[in-house]
This record gives structure tokens, sequence and C-alpha cells, in this order.
């Protein structure tokens, strides 16, 4: 990096509480080395089997959809002094997320997203990412909720 350019960090955006969280620490960290951050949100068309095509009335819902997700995490962290980017893409998430990653300095993803496995410690978008990311990548997650805290 020269001295001209600014600390890139990519953050995966789902409306997850992890990616919540993994925004707001991709902002705090951009503050601290005068950098920016790029919030991805990706999107994809749900898969469909033959006679399933009328379930989908309005494709516009899934761009839409993720838009609203993407603004609304925005909203919710203070980015003052941080220049942030919201790029929505339809593809792949961890597919995104890496090709973002390609000009990116660090990489910020919840540990876990939107997926329906709620046991696993780290979700498949965040494990591909992890493994096959160019840059350094941080993996955030929630703290356990437990009687005591």
């Amino acid at each position: 990096m020269d001295g001209e350019a600014r600390f890139r960090i990519v953050a995966g955006v789902d409306g997850s509480a992890p990616s919540r969280l993994a925004l707001e620490w991709a902002v705090t960290e951009a503050r601290l080395r005068h950098g920016e951050v790029r919030a991805v949100t990706a999107w994809e068309f749900p898969p469909v089997t033959v006679g399933m095509e009328g379930l989908i009335h309005d494709p516009d819902v899934f761009p839409q959809t993720a838009r609203r997700l993407q603004n609304e995490a925005l909203k919710r962290v203070d980015s003052e002094g941080v220049p942030v980017i919201g790029d929505v893409v339809q593809g792949n998430a961890a597919a995104m997320l890496l090709g973002a990653a390609e000009d990116a300095d660090l990489v910020v993803v919840g540990s876990r997203g939107l997926g329906g496995f709620a046991g696993l410690l780290l979700g498949s978008v965040s494990s591909q990412v992890l493994h096959h990311s160019p840059c350094p990548v941080l993996v955030v997650r929630t703290r356990s909720r437990t009687g005591d805290e």
C-alpha cells in the first residue's frame, strides 16, 4: 500500500447479527487506519425445480430486499468520517466477497449468516472466504448469551 492509497476493508453484510457486528468492526478499523469500507450484500434467486416457477411472482423482490437489509445495517453503524460504499450484487455470497477481496487489504465477515444450520460455529460463506481470500480475513462472532452476562 503506497502513501496515497487508503486501507480498504470489505465487509460482508446480510442482515444477521454477526454481519452487523462485522460491519461495525470494519468501520471502526477503517477509522483507525484512515481507510474505507466496502459493504457487500449478495443475493441470488432461490433454486427452482419444475413446477415451482409460479412461486416467484416478483423477481425484483430479491435485489430490493438485499438493498433494504444493507441500508438498515448501514444506518445502524456510526460511520462518521469513514467512507462507506454500499454494494449490492447478484451472485453467490462467498464468490462475490472473494471477488471484492481482490482489491482489499482486509475482509471482515460474521461467523454465521442467515443460513439454516444454527448449530455451526462457522457458516459456509465465512468458511469459504476464510479459506480462499487473497487478503487477511477477520471473522466476527457474537457473544454467547448466558444468564450471568
